[in-house]
């Protein structure tokens, strides 16, 4: 069979965020493109059109407009208190020094020049649990979700001056990079389409291929060993194509690839009930009045879990179990006021840039989307009493391990100290709701100290719980340029690599935790360094 050959002066393996922006900025410049992407032309966008759309920034006028005094020597600060640098990680250092002081200017003035707007108030997410987490909000929420966000860039790309200059091949799965000696020329593949072969030769090829979090072999066989075992169940929250195949391709080139054992998943992901991939699951976003309850129905401890201050440490806890999954238990009310799923397809008010639909949600609570998955998602049971709940949770597992009088210990205990009232609150998960009702942005969507086990409140919920895979912290290794780094720390000419492949910088700006907003944000500042880098190159 014929190989169908091409040539460009830059070739991007990738059409997710990064890619897309990487390409928006070269287009500008007149070069000749040609962006390769597996998936079906449909999905452009990558695993960030289905994100929620926060990005972390420092200082902006979103801030400022809200009182929030924010600057980059605290910002960075935060940073490096979350990410617990080891000594050797000097360019993921620089990556997160990088990112902290020119996330401002270089992408969120960037995106608003683009048409992108920015939900007013700012979310302050990643506030720390036991090690200190961003200081202020910092969490800006794009105005249509990742979904707009990506949209809006392929608008840009699609009706760009010199569009012409851009070809856009779907369906192309790369399985070799190309070197003339120690200079990257191109990539070959498979049209998986037509099954025909490809090669593109380029002056420039920048890898936007996303992490590992799709292959979910490859996300047990690198799972951190500090925590033991690996969970044996854990579903898919990342992008079905996000299966580290070009990592492996760049190491096989003498790329450097690090940190791959850090991670960030979340604790409290579902199946999803109207599927679109293998093991695709859902990340909630835990009502913080739930009670987080392990697998006997024991709360997880000893510091209750409570979503908001580190999404790390509540994966953490749930690994640290014989059976690593977990519970929370709710009832209606809560519900209609705090549930939330993660991304652009359940958060159709934000998505739609509806005004009156998220007041709505505000204001008499998110009772279609409760009322959904209730109906619909075997992780969700719900019964009149404790009895009943802990027979219909049994009942989904198959496994008896749900003990009774954990159960109502733990409901019963944590009931009776909100009776007792805000003065004599000695439960640390009532302190920090009590410290998350003071921030607007909190306030709105946080019941006030509302029991479990509540009449008026009925029918009581338990969601059954799984870690999910979503992003990769480490990846191949690059300079402040996004130039990949050879395993003996050298540039390797022509190659570059941009976004989570890149671990959002330097092979893992963000150490062992995130503050969150970084990823998208990573991917934007990355792709326009790798093409800043190629202009002044040509």
């Amino acid at each position: 069979m014929s190989t169908n050959k091409l040539q460009s002066d830059v070739v991007i393996v990738g059409g997710g965020i990064a890619g897309i922006v990487c390409a928006l900025e070269l287009l500008d410049s007149n070069l000749k493109i040609i962006l390769v992407d597996r998936d079906e032309e449909k999905n452009f966008g990558g695993l960030a059109k289905e994100s929620f759309g926060g990005m972390f920034f420092v200082d902006t006028p979103h801030q400022r407009r809200f009182g929030i005094r924010d600057n980059t020597d605290l910002a960075l600060s935060d940073w490096y208190s979350f990410a617990e640098f080891e000594e050797s990680e000097i360019w993921q250092k620089k990556w997160a020094e990088q990112y902290v002081n020119l996330c401002r200017d270089e992408v969120y003035y960037w995106l608003k020049e683009k048409s992108i707007s920015f939900f007013p108030v700012v979310h302050w997410v990643e506030r720390g649990y036991l090690k200190p987490g961003n200081s202020v909000p910092r969490f800006h929420m794009v105005w249509g979700t990742g979904h707009g966000l990506a949209t809006t860039l392929i608008g840009k790309l699609q009706n760009h001056q010199n569009k012409e200059n851009l070809t856009c091949l779907f369906q192309h799965k790369v399985n070799d990079l190309i070197f003339s000696g120690d200079v990257a020329v191109g990539v070959a593949g498979l049209d998986e389409a037509s099954g025909t072969d490809f090669e593109i030769t380029a002056g420039n090829v920048v890898v936007a291929a996303g992490g590992i979090g799709g292959n979910i072999e490859k996300v047990k066989s690198n799972w951190y060993k500090p925590w033991g075992e690996p969970p044996e169940t854990i579903i898919n929250g990342s992008h079905k194509y996000a299966l580290g195949e070009l990592h492996d391709l760049v190491k096989t080139h003498g790329g450097e690839v690090t940190n791959l054992d850090k991670m960030w998943n979340y604790a409290a992901g579902v199946p999803h009930h109207k599927p679109n991939k293998p093991n695709h699951g859902l990340s909630l976003v835990p009502p913080k009045s739930a009670l987080w309850l392990d697998y006997k129905g024991r709360r997880l401890g000893p510091m209750p879990l409570i979503s908001g201050y580190d999404t790390r440490y509540l994966v953490e806890k749930v690994c640290e179990q014989e059976k690593k999954y977990s519970w929370q238990v709710l009832n209606a009310k809560i519900a209609y006021k705090e549930f939330a799923i993660s991304g652009s397809e359940h958060n159709a008010a934000i998505r739609d840039k509806s005004w009156l639909g998220f007041i709505k949600i505000i204001l008499f609570g998110n009772k279609r989307l409760v009322n959904e998955f209730l109906a619909e998602n075997s992780s969700f049971v719900i019964g009149y009493s404790l009895d009943e709940l802990a027979e219909k949770m049994n009942k989904i597992t198959g496994e008896g391990d749900l003990d009774i009088n954990f159960l109502k210990e733990s409901v019963n205990n944590y009931d009776q100290n909100i009776e007792r009232g805000p003065k004599y609150f000695n439960d640390e998960q009532l302190r920090r709701i009590a410290h998350l009702r003071q921030y607007r942005g909190d306030r709105l969507r946080t019941c006030k100290f509302q029991k479990i086990n509540d009449s008026k409140a009925m029918p009581l919920i338990a969601i059954r719980e799984f870690i999910l895979s979503r992003k990769s912290l480490g990846g191949i290794q690059t300079d402040l340029n996004s130039r990949v780094l050879s395993n003996k720390g050298i540039e390797i000419p022509g190659l570059y690599a941009v976004g989570e492949s890149a671990g959002f910088g330097g092979g893992g700006m963000h150490g062992i935790r995130s503050l969150e907003g970084t990823f998208l944000g990573g991917c934007v500042l990355t792709a326009r360094m790798a093409a800043r880098c190629i202009l002044q190159k040509n």
